[in-house]
């Protein structure tokens, strides 16, 4: 019985070595393919946080300029609204010391402060703040002048002398200031004065 105990364990032996080995392998394997399958998720987790942050960063870019281009629309609109108001301004002053019928100049004076007011108002919404202290400014000296204007308008006799000096005051109190305007724009908007 000896011999037929020891075969019957070399035996056992054998088939436990082969099962075990089988096993073995195919834990092997079955880590292999979690390792596999956690590599490609990973590798699509990458893929997918890339593909993200590309969609982000169009994302601002567009953004970015489309704000611009809003902003560029509003500069073109308050500085051509500015300008208007300003030559309205002196065209009413021009006709009211020429003793000319003065109610036309006052219909477009009134038309173009209505139109900065407009602009200057959705300005408020969009720029940046050195240029809502610029735009501020020139509005500031605008609504000076254009009550000046109105109280001398009132009686153009007896604020002759008053009239005669408002278009230089104009140039030099009023002008500056949308000269520095349009610069402070145009440096938001990345235009560089050569």
């Amino acid at each position: 019985m000896g011999t037929s105990l020891t075969a019957l364990l070399i035996a056992v032996v054998g088939v436990a070595g082969t099962l075990g080995a089988a096993l073995l392998t195919q834990n092997r394997a079955d880590r292999t393919k979690r390792m596999e399958l956690q590599a490609a998720a990973d590798q699509r987790r990458e893929e997918r946080d890339h593909a993200e942050q590309l969609r982000r960063a169009e994302l601002d870019r567009q953004r970015a300029s489309e704000s611009l281009e809003r902003r560029r629309a509003c500069y073109i609109t308050l500085n051509t609204a500015a300008r208007q108001y300003v030559t309205a301004m002196t065209n009413h002053v021009h006709a009211l010391r020429r003793g000319e019928d003065a109610a036309a100049s006052l219909e477009r004076l009134e038309e173009c402060r209505a139109a900065y007011r407009d602009s200057y108002a959705e300005a408020q919404m969009i720029v940046p703040t050195a240029v809502a202290r610029a735009s501020g400014d020139a509005k500031d000296h605008l609504n000076e002048a254009y009550g000046m204007l109105r109280k001398y308008a009132a009686d153009p006799s007896t604020y002759a002398a008053e009239l005669a000096a408002m278009v230089p005051a104009l140039h030099a109190e009023v002008w500056p200031y949308l000269g520095r305007m349009k610069v402070v724009m145009r440096t938001d908007l990345g235009i560089a004065d050569d």
